[in-house]
């Protein structure tokens, strides 16, 4: 099976953060956001971290629905 590779950005003035990842290793994801928050040698904070969390969420929430929606249309009804 192969791998899915996703990202997240995060564009902040003239820098940009983007942050690539496995899927099904969204927690790795969630623990490197919380070590670039603790580094205070970059310009990310904790509410860039938020941020990115917050658009991890609603991207797992949309493939979940996909996957709901895949099996809601693939399932035999015996009437």
């Amino acid at each position: 099976m192969e791998e899915t590779k996703r990202q997240l950005v995060l564009n902040k003035g003239a820098e940009k953060f983007i942050f690539r990842y496995a899927s099904g290793n969204e927690d790795e994801l969630l623990d490197a956001l919380v070590d670039q928050a603790r580094d205070k040698q970059t310009n990310f904070d904790w509410f860039d971290a938020a941020v990115l969390s917050f658009k991890l969420t609603q991207s797992l929430i949309g493939q979940a629905d996909e996957l709901l929606s895949e099996n809601t249309d693939t399932q035999i009804h015996a009437d």
